[in-house]
């Protein structure tokens, strides 16, 4: 048995991509040969939260659109933890924007995960702020009306330091979720993840990689031009889905920044030693 593992029941619906993204989490942990002991996690409310359940780490399973207040106090709690928060588009861009939007600016070193399929599947698909124009469900009969927000490009905006947009494929998780693991510094990396039930577009064919179009991820007018090529408002034979890293650069992290979080980074406090 993976050590990562649990013994609770999944119950993602069959053919969910969240099993690929989990997939993917916990083959980055395992390959880190980083102490499961030294990760914190902490979800939302949707059905991504429900990874709280089937990865054997410490952490929280906290309020809707509160997952990056929660991994921010962790973090200053412990700044020895890499802290890891998962949400969903709904709790991301909804309740939890004001959060989002700072902590790009606060730059403290969580890796952040958004598994974006553009509505609230978990109360059955109601529209998020990412939900298409003219997507229908029992709360919009006549259509949704407001053009979808453009998260690569709020983060972008907002000054992130680590900015990335994945398929919720194995391979692409764990891939990106290495190079996060490596950055010092907030890391904000969308999942593009189709809802089998709700909202199940096929955008496969409209990606290409970041990597393979030779794309400077330092180069921010690069990055913003790249961020502008989906705007999440559907797709046509013209749409083009750049996955990959849209940005990354160094900038001073929070938790370096004051004498006293560095001073518990030297104790090199533990979950243990919070427990005695």
């Amino acid at each position: 048995m993976n050590p990562l593992d649990t013994k609770t029941k999944n119950t993602w619906c069959p053919g969910c991509f969240n099993f690929q993204i989990l997939a993917g989490v916990k083959n980055a942990i395992a390959k880190s040969r980083i102490k499961k002991e030294d990760f914190a996690i902490v979800t939302g409310i949707g059905c991504h939260a429900k990874i709280f359940d089937y990865v054997n780490l410490n952490g929280i399973n906290t309020l809707h659109g509160r997952v990056l207040p929660t991994c921010f106090g962790i973090k200053i709690g412990n700044p020895n933890l890499n802290v890891i928060g998962f949400a969903g588009d709904g709790d991301a861009y909804a309740e939890g924007m004001a959060h989002l939007i700072h902590a790009a600016r606060y730059n403290s070193d969580i890796k952040y995960f958004v598994h974006n399929n553009q509505v609230f599947a978990l109360t059955v698909g109601q529209p998020t702020p990412t939900t298409e124009i003219g997507f229908k469900d029992k709360t919009t009969p006549q259509g949704v009306k407001i053009y979808p927000m453009n998260p690569i490009k709020l983060m972008l905006a907002s000054g992130a330091s680590f900015v990335a947009r994945v398929f919720s494929d194995v391979q692409q998780i764990e891939y990106i979720f290495k190079e996060a693991l490596k950055h010092k510094g907030f890391a904000f990396i969308e999942v593009i993840q189709p809802c089998l039930i709700f909202h199940p577009e096929s955008y496969k064919e409209k990606f290409y990689s970041l990597d393979e179009a030779k794309h400077d991820r330092t180069n921010f007018e690069q990055a913003w031009k790249r961020a502008q090529e989906f705007d999440y408002n559907g797709v046509d034979e013209k749409t083009k889905i750049p996955l990959g890293i849209f940005y990354q650069i160094q900038k001073p992290v929070f938790e370096e920044q004051y004498p006293q979080l560095l001073d518990l980074k030297k104790k090199k406090i533990s979950w243990k030693d919070i427990r005695r």
